[in-house]
This record gives C-alpha cells, structure tokens and sequence, in this order.
C-alpha cells in the first residue's frame, strides 16, 4: 500500500507533522521517547544479572538501647548526695 512513498512523500508528510503540532511538541514527544527507549533498554540489563550479583547481604539490626533508665539514676545519685 505505501510501497510507493518515495523521499519527496516523505518530506511533504513531515511538513504536515510539523505544521499540525509545532516542532516544540515534536521535540517533546521525541525527548520522551528517547527517556522511555533508555529506561527500558536498563530495565532490560537488570533482568539480565545474574541473581546472586542482584541479592544484597541482610543486616541485622540491633535492639535499640534505652538511655532513660541510665539517666534516670545518674539524677537519683547527683541529688541524693
């Protein structure tokens, strides 16, 4: 059906392009598409890792310690004396 588009076809169809929506849109919607290319292009490369390089160590973590309790005595004793 569009075999027959030659460069001159071309050319006129992007003029109409760019009268309809203004080539400030147009750098708009290719800015976004080239972000969304990239995006999926990394997402691609994360699934590609292996597991064992994607897994991070798990680190435990300690009970916090209450100060209040060893305040709370340092102020009995400074005001008992």
């Amino acid at each position: 059906m569009f075999s027959n588009i030659g460069v001159p076809g071309l050319i006129i169809i992007l003029l109409i392009i760019v009268v309809l929506f203004g080539g400030k849109r147009i750098a708009e919607v290719a800015k976004g598409l080239g972000a969304g290319v990239k995006n999926f292009k990394d997402a691609v490369k994360e699934d590609e890792k292996p597991e064992e390089v994607q897994s991070e160590p798990v680190l435990e973590e300690k009970p916090a310690v209450k100060k209040t309790a060893a305040k709370k005595t340092a102020k009995t004793k400074t005001a008992s004396k």
